[in-house]
């Protein structure tokens, strides 16, 4: 597959709107609190009879402190004993959850995300990844890909040690911006020494992958200073670079309101940054993955879009579309069989429910026959770029042309702007519809045609 990007400013601000991220299909705007714990453990038990590998993730929601553009499902507090009682219920969760599911499936992937993962002690670290042994069938180190989120500021070589020592063997690192007015504006004070301490560490530990994220559109971010934080991070050489946009909702995500708006770059200077970042990539050697993530070519990301492989899921671009997803910690969210369940989102409701001995899912949704033919397209374009319509027809016993009559129908003007190529058996998203990724998998979505109003998404650029 090509792998490239080509930048079109006049395209990209007339087709700039808000959309969905698809880390699913249907999103989580559309789950039902008809889905419970029942249904759950339902959809569970027609896993079993799959025998497909897992996947798990742990959502650790503590932060010792508040970064202001932040839109996570965090609890920001300097109050470390708020993490036992939260690994307890995790346990807790842990037994039950393993309960159904058979123990000869194998956990190929694990990731813990938050919050910040590292706000646990070592010790706290080590006996979570103990009791997860005890309870699942973890991979071995060769084929397992077990990844944790690292807030440099709450890491050093000696975490870094004993992350690799419990099985970790990937990392992504939060960077954001390294300018001190930046970070001053968003409230995250993080050095260079802090930052490369641990990527350090992570390649004297024997650490396969390390995946650096960075923002833009932050107070007082211009093309310049931007610049000189990509510079330093492509000095290192990570696998994998994550350079998101900051979406600014200040009305759903109350810590943003501590942003002034007069400090945020002008539209058109976000999209100079956006636009002099994929051109310094690309010239350094890195792949556009889609979606805000870069690649170095020998990357497993890049190699699996290569070979056709690629997956999309709530962690983002995944190498493992073959496994059933099991959600732990209070939020999230778990992929099972045809369904999406969510765990409660509330501290205290986690808690009652299983103090209760209750799984704490409250919502999801089962896919209908229709919500699994368009995530199966939806999946192929973000992660591909293109779609093979003889094998969609093939898989799901359709004609294509008349069952997405409406979609290609929205797809003309795109394809008249040279943003998709639309043949026959084919649907390939050119060079400069890649950023566009998500207009054109909205193409395809029922539930968005349904929708009138605002849909509280993040803007796509």
């Amino acid at each position: 597959m090509e792998q490239g990007v080509s930048f079109d400013l006049d395209l990209i601000r007339r087709y700039d709107q808000s959309g969905p991220r698809y880390t699913s299909y249907p999103t989580a705007v559309e789950f039902d609190e008809a889905f419970d714990e029942a249904a759950y453990k339902v959809a569970c038990a027609r896993s079993n009879q799959s025998g497909r590998p897992l996947s798990i993730y742990f959502h650790i929601p503590f932060c010792d402190t508040v970064c202001f553009y932040c839109a996570c499902n965090k609890i920001a507090t300097k109050d470390r004993s708020l993490a036992p009682p939260y690994l307890e219920r995790v346990y807790r969760e842990l037994e039950m959850q393993s309960a159904l599911f058979d123990r000869s499936r194998q956990v190929e992937q694990l990731h813990w995300g938050g919050g910040t993962p590292t706000f646990l002690s070592h010790d706290q670290m080590t006996e979570l990844m103990d009791v997860t042994r005890r309870h699942f069938t973890l991979a071995g180190d060769d084929v397992g890909e077990f990844s944790i989120e690292i807030d440099p500021r709450e890491a050093d070589a000696s975490t870094v040690k004993l992350l690799r020592r419990i099985g970790f063997n990937r990392m992504s690192l939060g960077v954001q911006d390294f300018d001190p007015r930046v970070q001053a504006a968003v409230n995250r004070f993080q050095t260079e020494e802090q930052t490369m301490t641990v990527l350090e560490a992570a390649l004297a530990e024997g650490f396969r992958s390390t995946s650096i994220d960075l923002i833009y559109g932050l107070p007082f971010q211009s093309v310049e200073s931007f610049g000189k934080t990509l510079e330093r991070i492509i000095e290192v050489n990570p696998q994998r670079l994550s350079i998101f946009n900051y979406a600014h909702l200040p009305e759903r995500f109350k810590a943003q309101r501590r942003i002034s708006e007069a400090d945020l770059p002008a539209p058109e200077v976000k999209l100079d940054i956006l636009q002099s970042t994929i051109a310094r990539l690309t010239e350094a050697g890195y792949v556009y993955i889609g979606m805000d993530h870069f690649a170095r070519p020998d990357d497993e990301l890049a190699l699996a879009q290569q070979a056709g492989t690629l997956y999309r899921n709530f962690q983002g671009y995944s190498t493992h579309a073959d496994c059933d997803l099991i959600g732990i910690g209070v939020t999230s969210i778990g992929m099972i069989d045809n369904t999406y369940g969510q765990n409660r989102r509330e501290l205290a409701e986690y808690y009652a429910d299983l103090d209760a001995g209750r799984l704490p899912v409250f919502r999801g949704i089962e896919l209908n026959r229709d919500d699994l033919i368009r995530r199966d397209v939806i999946t192929k374009l973000i992660c591909h770029f293109q779609l093979d319509i003889h094998a969609v027809e093939a898989a799901w016993d359709i004609r294509f042309a008349e069952y997405f009559a409406e979609s290609l129908a929205k797809l003309k003007d795109m394809a008249d702007d040279g943003l998709v190529e639309i043949e026959a058996d084919r649907i390939r998203i050119l060079p400069r519809g890649r950023l566009l990724v998500r207009n054109i998998c909205m193409a395809f979505d029922a539930y968005l045609a349904t929708k009138t109003g605002p849909i509280g998404f993040s803007k796509v650029i």
